[in-house]
């Protein structure tokens, strides 16, 4: 007999979209129909606390921090345990990409995996190894947060230092709130490309022909 497949469920979408409280509402769910549910974080994020998934309405919920070390994916690994049904992780763009084998495991071994994350960092492109879950997940669900400027939905983090937008060339990630962080629509949303190359006016030059 075949082995029962798991599955893969993705939740993304910009900061203060929803999706740590999403992934706790899943993760409340699966306990109520008496499955036993692990729940991890990165400890990367340790805002508001180190033992906890933290949304920013408030919810908590307990959870386990794992660096991005050979230790923590081993860690993962031993959630195969057959007593354990559900795994949720959040803040899963800051897991690396051995990461990825690893969760794919998970669900052969017939477990359902929940991650949450940026799909996107500051400079508005793809955050870690979000897009190849993205890709592999059973089912992906984007959240979308209320831009701060105009009102639209916004599906970008806008990212401030002194009120002004980031520049292209800071570190990708700084850990953070409300204090430096906004969601944006694309409209709306801005960044510091000053020091950063004209692709625009590389691709034209690129085409020009010799004669």
């Amino acid at each position: 007999m075949t082995a029962r497949k798991g599955r893969l469920e993705v939740i993304t979408g910009s900061m203060f979209s929803g999706k740590t409280e999403e992934l706790m509402y899943r993760l409340r769910r699966a306990e109520y129909a008496k499955k036993k549910v692990i729940t991890i974080k990165h400890e990367i994020d340790n805002r508001k606390s180190y033992s906890c998934i933290v949304s920013h309405d408030g919810g908590l919920r307990e959870a386990f921090p794992l660096g991005s070390c050979e230790e923590g994916l081993k860690t993962l690994v031993k959630l195969i345990d057959p007593a354990v049904d559900v795994i949720g992780i959040d803040e899963i763009q800051f897991f690396p990409d051995q990461a990825v084998q690893v969760l794919q495991l998970l669900v052969e071994h017939g477990k359902r995996v929940i991650v949450a994350g940026l799909d996107m960092d500051f400079r508005g492109e793809p955050f870690g190894i979000v897009p190849t879950l993205m890709a592999l997940a059973d089912e992906v669900v984007k959240s979308r947060a209320i831009c701060v400027v105009c009102g639209d939905e916004a599906n970008f983090t806008q990212r401030l230092i002194n009120d002004k937008p980031a520049r292209y060339d800071d570190p990708t990630i700084m850990v953070g709130g409300a204090e430096c962080y906004e969601a944006r629509c694309r409209g709306c949303y801005a960044i510091d490309k000053k020091d950063y190359l004209d692709i625009g006016n590389q691709l034209t030059l690129s085409g020009k022909r010799e004669d």
